[in-house]
């Protein structure tokens, strides 16, 4: 059983897109997707849609948190910088109705059984949802983390760092940003675990997409010019 792991989205369809062309022949059964799903790339509906179809295990992000706020009625004190708010509000007002109840059922975990494979689904970690856990994260720490679950695979994102961890008993796995890496290489990143006669093995992916469709939809919508450089250099704007 082959299963597509994907995170950090942000609202770059395009990515996606070209991490679904790049995965095809990889037969994967399931979608695991662990938040960001939206903000910063101007495609909300295209993301969310994809999403949908596939019928993927999804949960919430940080930004998605505000986006849902935003959803509800209610606002969010940060990011207090204008050309940042925008991001959000703009994604917000875009969204469907299909994909507003979509987003407003989200949850900020989810625990699978896929076989006989227990899976957890967390965006930064099992004890906080915006922790930020990193291939060079200390081994004390992933062993504290597996000391408290039951899952024996936990596939995170936030952090936009690519790894496979195993420690205390647990894979633990981020894919990497799908729509928004921090490497300075603009490509999508995901990864796929195959789990095959009780044998987990875990393989990463870098696929490149169309960048310049993202920086003039950026353009078209009139959104702040940063963000369109921020996905060229594939570096982080705070």
């Amino acid at each position: 059983m082959n299963i597509l792991l994907i995170s950090d989205i942000h609202g770059n369809y395009p990515a996606l897109e070209a991490v679904s062309n790049d995965s095809a022949d990889l037969d994967c059964s399931h979608v695991l997707n662990c938040g960001d799903s939206l903000v910063y790339a101007p495609f909300p509906n295209q993301t969310l849609d994809w999403l949908r179809q596939r019928q993927a295990f999804s949960i919430r992000g940080n930004t998605d948190d505000r986006v849902i706020k935003l959803l509800k009625g209610k606002n969010f004190k940060k990011p207090s910088k204008p050309e940042k708010r925008i991001m959000y509000t703009s994604t917000a007002a875009a969204l469907s109705p299909e994909n507003k109840a979509y987003m407003l059922e989200l949850k900020k975990k989810k625990l699978l059984r896929l076989g006989h494979t227990f899976i957890g689904l967390y965006h930064g970690s099992p004890a906080d949802h915006e922790e930020f856990l990193c291939a060079d994260t200390p081994e004390k720490r992933f062993k504290e983390l597996a000391g408290e679950t039951s899952c024996e695979v936990i596939v995170i994102g936030h952090s936009h760092s690519p790894f496979h961890r195993y420690a205390g008993g647990v894979h633990f796995i981020n894919p990497g940003s799908v729509g928004r890496m921090f490497d300075g290489l603009p490509q999508a990143a995901y990864a796929v675990l195959t789990i095959k006669k009780g044998k987990i093995t875990v393989t990463h992916y870098r696929c490149p997409y169309d960048v310049e469709a993202v920086v003039q939809a950026i353009i078209d919508q009139d959104l702040p010019p940063i963000y369109g450089e921020m996905f060229r250099t594939a570096s982080k704007r705070n």
